[in-house]
C-alpha cells in the first residue's frame, strides 16, 4: 500500500475515535449538568421526603408491634386462649397494618398508589376465578382456626393420615407421622372430612384382647388378669379396668381387656399390659393356644 494512503487512513481512524470521544465527553457533562439541575431544583425536596418516609416506617412498625400485642391482650383476655384463631386474626391484623404503612411510604415517596391499588383489586377478582382451590383451602383453614379442632402438638388422625400436628396455617395442616415423616395436608381436605384427636381428652381407654384356651377356667383367668393389669404402671384405677369375655373363637376363648390410662401413657401402658398379661398367665399355668387345625384320617 502507497505511503500516502496509509498516512490517509491513519488520520480517519484518528479521527474517528475523536469524534466518539467527544460525543461520549459530551454525553457525560450533560448527564452531569441534569444531576446537578436535578439536586439543585429537587434535591432537598427529595431528601426531605426520604427523611419523612423513613420516619413514618418507623413510626409505623412501632405502631404496628403496639396492635399486635393488643390483639393478643384483647383475644386471651378471658383466659380462653384459642392458639390458631388467636394466629389467625392476628396474622390478618398485622398483614392490613403492613399494607397500610405501604401505601404511606409509597404516597409519601411522591408514588401515585391509586392505579396500584385499583390494580390489585382487578387482579384479586381475577385469581379469584383462577385459584379457587386456594381460596377454599383458605376459608377451611379459618374454619379450623375458629373453631380449634386440635392444636399444635395433638396427634390426630384427619384426611386419611395419623400423625402429630407440626404447624397449621391458613393453606395447609402439617403433621409429623410417629414414624418422623412430614406431611403437608391442605386445609380443604382436613376439614371436610372427619377429625380424630387422640390428645383431646385427658384419658384414654386402651383395647386390647387375650385368649385362653377352652380348657381353662374362665373366671379363674378373669381373675388373673384383672389384678395383673391393676398393677401395671399407668394404669388407671378409675374408671377401673374391665375383663370379659367377648367370644367364642375357633380355638380360644377371647377376652377384652380394657384398662384405662392419661393419654400420654397409652403406648406405654399398652404394651405394658400385653407383657404383664402373658407373664403372668404363664405363671399361674393358664394356655394361650396358638391357632390350631384337626386332622381327622379315617381307619383302614
Amino acid at each position: 500500500m502507497p505511503t500516502n494512503e496509509v498516512a490517509n487512513a491513519s488520520v480517519g481512524v484518528k479521527a474517528v475515535v475523536a469524534n466518539s470521544l467527544s460525543s461520549q465527553l459530551s454525553a457525560g457533562q450533560d448527564l452531569y449538568q441534569q444531576i446537578v439541575t436535578w439536586i439543585s431544583e429537587k434535591g432537598v425536596d427529595f431528601a426531605i421526603n426520604v427523611i419523612s418516609a423513613a420516619l413514618i416506617f418507623l413510626v409505623g412498625w412501632l405502631v404496628i408491634r403496639l396492635i399486635g400485642a393488643a390483639v393478643l391482650r384483647a383475644l386471651t383476655r378471658n383466659g380462653k386462649k384459642k392458639t390458631l384463631f388467636t394466629s389467625f386474626v392476628s396474622s390478618v391484623v398485622m398483614k392490613i397494618c403492613w399494607a397500610i404503612l405501604l401505601v404511606m411510604v409509597l404516597g409519601r415517596l411522591g408514588v401515585d398508589v391509586a392505579p396500584l391499588i385499583a390494580g390489585f383489586g382487578v387482579t384479586g377478582f381475577i385469581l379469584g376465578f383462577a385459584f379457587q382451590e386456594s381460596l377454599g383451602n383458605l376459608a377451611s383453614g379459618m374454619m379450623i382456626a375458629i373453631n380449634e379442632p386440635f392444636k399444635v402438638g395433638d396427634v390426630v388422625d384427619a384426611a386419611g393420615h395419623t400423625g402429630a400436628i407440626v404447624e397449621v396455617n391458613m393453606m395447609a395442616t402439617v403433621m409429623a407421622t410417629a414414624d418422623n415423616k412430614r406431611i403437608v395436608l391442605p386445609n380443604k381436605s382436613v376439614w371436610g372430612g372427619p377429625i380424630v384427636n387422640y390428645s383431646a381428652l385427658d384419658k384414654r381407654r386402651v383395647d386390647l384382647q387375650v385368649g385362653i384356651a377352652y380348657g381353662e377356667n374362665v373366671e379363674r383367668a378373669i381373675s388373673v388378669i384383672r389384678e395383673t393389669v391393676a398393677k401395671v404402671p399407668g394404669v388407671l384405677a378409675e374408671p377401673a379396668p374391665a375383663v370379659a369375655v367377648a367370644g367364642l373363637d375357633e380355638s380360644q376363648v377371647t377376652m377384652n381387656v380394657r384398662p384405662w390410662s392419661k393419654t400420654g401413657d397409652y403406648w406405654a401402658v399398652y404394651s405394658g399390659v400385653l407383657q404383664a398379661v402373658k407373664e403372668e398367665l404363664d405363671r399361674a399355668g393358664i394356655e394361650i393356644p396358638f391357632p390350631q387345625v384337626m386332622v381327622h384320617t379315617a381307619a383302614k
